[in-house]
């Protein structure tokens, strides 16, 4: 079985799911410093929609490059 129609698929079906579902990540960012007091917040963000349409689009490369080399 080739490798890169398997890698394009999967790249495919991850930046689906990044659409529909975008992935949240905790960050934490200090606010406020003054000698050993420190305040810090921690906020939720999310996985920009744009990144799962890039990981669409370089499957779909893929998977025509490896479909054309397969002919």
């Amino acid at each position: 079985m080739r490798m890169l129609p398997v890698v394009a698929a999967i790249l495919v079906a991850v930046g689906a799911w990044m659409v529909f579902r975008p992935p949240s990540y905790s960050s934490e960012q200090s606010v406020f410093k003054l000698g050993d007091l420190e305040a810090r917040v921690q906020q939720q963000r999310t996985v920009p929609g744009w990144v799962g349409g890039v990981a669409i689009g370089a499957g779909a490369v893929l998977l025509a490059f490896g479909l054309k080399k397969k002919l």
